[in-house]
């Protein structure tokens, strides 16, 4: 039978008949790939798993259902439990991605390394041998006693293997690399998957086994595939983390059982990742002092204060157009505050080239940060350093003013936990704080008292 060509939008899964450099369903540019597909004449038999089962169902009062509780289980690897909300819930489909190389295999190989004789896990590799993962367990130092290990990319056969063994747990590593027989796309093509996340989906919710599918990302770091893989799964987590660096984040982006606020810290070692506990300490202990263009900022990320050091560097350009370079921070917000000091203190930056970094490879995308960025541009571009510990936070204005910043006493207590001794924090937290110490902190309202926290050249 001949097949046909049409081209299928990966964003939102519009279909056309011939290419188009914008999708007119959804606005994006560039984002129609080549799909063939037939139409069989008589439909041919699949596996029973890749059908969702019909369940004779009535609409319901909300106040009618019952209020059974959702049933979690701890992975053992605090840091990714606290990701997830308290652990795996029953049932739960969760896509993991992250960039090559990063460690997503070897996270999931460590989370089911404690898995008991009673829990069995189904691993599922369509990228790497048998030997090859039994060679990366080794190194690791780990012996899962209840971890099954099928290298096969057919996803009837994945589920015929699931429905012998009937795992607790099912990992797909990767659902790129999967495919359906009786679909005639290739694999990892977006009608690929997509049908065969659904059939994942589907056997979660019908036998209450969790899978966990990991993602391969595309070169604007987004995951690879339909859009609708990110909405038919009940949590995205991303695992970020400059290959270069020791340390990883795991962070929810969608979670439908918990918080997506929370993130999770490890560190890169010869035995695998290693959970960091306490970030900011681990941070901190390199942290610089006497040097200009440093500063302590405190950041929350869901319930977990954690202090990072910004770093800036403001040196004359010898290019017609200043440069403006920005690692770990917005960059369109590194200008907008670039605009505020030059025009509320008269800091001539368009006669430098800027640089900020956050150190340990941490990306501050809170407006908290607003403050602490601004001082280490300002401590840079008069080369005088910030008074040693000291820390900041807080949002500034476009008229140069120190905006609130929330969970204020939690930074603080934090920040003093630390041993830093003076925290700059704006005057309207200052107001609303109730049984704190309120010793070393100083309120500031706006960009120009900000000064009063820099050395003197002669000191």
């Amino acid at each position: 039978m001949k097949n046909n060509v049409a081209y299928i939008c990966r964003e939102c899964g519009a279909k056309s008949m011939k290419w188009l450099g914008k999708c007119p369903t959804c606005g994006s540019w560039d984002s129609f790939d080549e799909e063939e597909y037939s139409a069989p004449a008589v439909a041919k038999p699949r596996h029973a798993s890749l059908i969702t089962s019909a369940v004779d169902a009535i609409p319901q009062k909300i106040t009618d259902g019952g209020d059974e509780l959702v049933e979690r289980t701890l992975t053992g690897v605090g840091e990714f439990d606290r990701v997830l909300g308290g652990g795996i819930v029953a049932g739960s489909v969760v896509l993991l991605s992250g960039e090559p190389g990063i460690g997503k295999s070897t996270l999931l190989l460590q989370i089911f390394a404690r898995a008991g004789k009673d829990t069995k896990v189904l691993y599922v590799s369509g990228e790497e041998s048998f030997s090859q993962i039994k060679m990366r367990a080794k190194r690791l130092g780990i012996e899962p006693e209840g971890l099954y290990l099928y290298t096969e990319t057919d996803v009837t056969k994945i589920l015929a293997a699931a429905d012998k063994l009937a795992p607790d747990y099912i990992v797909v590593d990767s659902i790129q690399t999967v495919y359906d027989p009786a679909s005639p796309s290739a694999p990892g093509s977006i009608n690929q998957v997509k049908g065969c996340a659904a059939a994942f989906v589907s056997r979660a919710k019908n036998t209450g086994c969790a899978v966990l599918l990991v993602g391969h990302v595309n070169k604007e770091g987004g995951i690879s595939g339909p859009k609708v893989l990110e909405h038919i799964v009940d949590a995205v987590i991303h695992f970020e983390g400059d290959r270069t660096q020791a340390y990883r984040m795991v962070r929810a982006v969608k979670n439908r059982f918990g918080s997506t606020n929370e993130i999770g810290v490890f560190e890169m070692t010869e035995r695998g990742l290693s959970e960091v506990e306490n970030p900011s300490e681990t941070l901190m202990s390199e942290a610089t002092e006497g040097v200009s263009g440093c500063a302590a900022v405190c950041v929350m990320e869901g319930t977990r204060p954690i202090i990072a050091e910004i770093q800036a560097l403001v040196t004359p350009t010898v290019f017609p157009a200043a440069r403006r370079n920005a690692n770990g921070v917005d960059y369109n917000r590194l200008c907008l505050i670039i605009a505020v000091l030059e025009k509320r203190l008269g800091l001539k930056f368009y006669q430098n080239d800027v640089y900020i970094n956050v150190t340990g490879g941490l990306r501050l995308d809170t407006p908290s940060a607003d403050v602490a960025i601004a001082l280490a541009l300002i401590s840079s571009i008069t080369d005088r350093p910030v008074k040693n510990k000291t820390l900041c936070f807080g949002e500034l204005g476009l008229a140069g003013e120190c905006r609130a910043a929330s969970f204020a006493e939690i930074r603080i207590k934090e920040a003093k936990r630390l041993g830093f001794e003076t925290v700059i924090i704006p005057k309207k937290n200052k107001e609303k704080m109730v049984g704190i110490d309120s010793e070393g902190v100083m309120p500031v309202g706006s960009v120009y008292e900000l000064l009063t926290v820099l050395k003197q050249k002669n000191d």
